[in-house]
């Protein structure tokens, strides 16, 4: 049984950590050098930097403070924001990055994932997906938001997800808008739909509030808000589990979560 893995979360504006709810109300959660130290001590198998005013205020990675986390792991290191271009790939890659995240850059020109997987192989290509609920003739529909979450594309998430992939993502970073920092857990039903659809690893993101709920999402992506056309996936559950908020602020740290999980059923790395 492949392990899943466990991967805090450091979402940088103006080189502070900060955590919000549903994309809002952000506030500070510490410097991203000691919390990357924290967590690669801890046990994390992975860490990923997401510079999330990037994208919007249009301005580039902060790649001395991208420099200055990666100086303190020994982990796989993702990073994010405002990559638009093979360059900007390039620059993340010298300053310790070994995977680069994209998602406006990446809605706005699909072509740019192939360059990318041409470029360093799909290994090294994340797409991030901010995927959000909308109403769409009563059905329920994921439309990817860009803009760190600020505008609906009208781009059907698990579509996107599937092209992504055809094009050379070698991973999904699938986050829930809508659960968010809300700590009542990862939209499943949204998670179930992606594993499902793609050949890639998916990493959950989104509303992790207890212990349970991480291993939840581990272990199984099937939701009693299925259709019953649709045959629930109890074996499929998400490859890894992003989290923030609950390490951030000191509710849990990653032992405790691989403990806990490893209890109920899942594989996890030690």
């Amino acid at each position: 049984m492949q392990a899943k893995r466990i991967i805090p979360c450091l979402d940088v504006d103006d080189g502070r950590v900060v955590k919000g709810v549903k994309f809002k109300g952000i506030q500070d959660a510490g410097d991203p050098a000691e919390l990357a130290r924290r967590y690669n001590e801890d046990g994390a198998d992975e860490l990923t930097f997401l510079d999330i005013g990037a994208s919007y205020k249009s301005r580039a990675t902060l790649l001395d403070v991208v420099r200055k986390v990666a100086a303190e792991v020994f982990i796989p290191l993702c990073v994010g924001g405002g990559i638009r271009a093979i360059d900007d790939m390039r620059d993340a890659m010298n300053a310790g990055a070994d995977k680069v995240a994209v998602c406006t850059s990446a809605l706005n020109r699909p072509e740019l994932l192939r360059e990318m997987a041409n470029a360093y192989g799909s290994q090294c290509v994340v797409l991030s997906i901010d995927a959000k609920r909308v109403t769409d003739g009563g059905g329920l529909q994921w439309h990817a938001f860009s803009h760190g979450g600020r505008t609906d594309t009208g781009i059907d998430a698990i579509e996107w997800a599937v092209r992504a992939a055809e094009l050379g993502a070698g991973e999904i970073l699938l986050n829930s808008i809508d659960a968010d920092g809300t700590g009542g857990g990862y939209d499943l039903e949204l998670t179930r739909r992606i594993l499902n659809a793609v050949p890639v690893p998916v990493i959950a993101s989104g509303g992790a509030g207890t212990l349970d709920q991480i291993a939840e999402v581990l272990l199984s992506t099937a939701s009693s808000e299925m259709p019953q056309n649709i045959a629930p996936n109890e074996t499929m559950g998400a490859d890894a589990a992003l989290v923030a908020s609950l390490l951030h602020f000191g509710k849990t740290t990653i032992a405790e979560i691989k403990k806990h999980a490893e209890e109920k059923g899942v594989c996890v790395r030690w």
